[in-house]
């Protein structure tokens, strides 16, 4: 007999939300990223100041520096976006936030612009760690393998789900 309560394995396309050059995950310079103790994903070095929806879903913490903000995705897939490292130390000063916690968004929609320039000069690197945060889910993580991704469009990950 079938178990009808199983949950079926869903995939989901996780967008760039950034522009900019694909750095691995084990290469970010913060061994909280690249050890993954967050989650595993990838990162990427910002080539303009704007971050968009990656996945369509909910906006699930958005801290009040501006500096991260986490989504779970429709099929309950969570994504932290970490604009920068040590960047919480900056206290908001060059992010500007477009949404807000329990706000429903879509793949594309702007979520934050920083002040690229700035963020390159106070903080310790404008590298940004896009992190699956539920791990436990997954079953299957396809990273893209593009040095250069553009925000709302280039495939970053591919992820299958339980």
């Amino acid at each position: 007999m079938k178990n009808i309560f199983r949950k079926k394995e869903t995939t989901e396309t996780i967008l760039s939300p950034f522009t900019g050059n694909v750095i691995k995950m084990e290469d970010v310079p913060d061994d909280v990223f690249s050890q993954k103790l967050m989650g595993d994903g990838i990162a990427i070095e910002p080539t303009e100041g704007i971050v968009v929806a990656p996945i369509d879903g909910e906006v699930i913490q958005f801290f009040h520096t501006k500096h991260a903000i986490g989504i779970r995705s429709t099929n309950g897939l969570e994504v932290l976006i970490h604009i920068g490292l040590e960047t919480v130390a900056l206290h908001g000063e060059g992010f500007e936030g477009f949404v807000k916690k329990g706000d429903h968004i879509k793949a594309g929609d702007k979520l934050i612009t920083f002040d690229l320039g700035q963020i390159k000069v106070k903080a310790d690197s404008i590298i940004s760690p896009v992190v699956i945060t539920n791990g436990d889910m997954v079953t299957s993580l396809i990273k893209s393998d593009e040095k250069m991704v553009t925000y709302g469009k280039s495939a970053l990950l591919i992820v299958k789900t339980k």
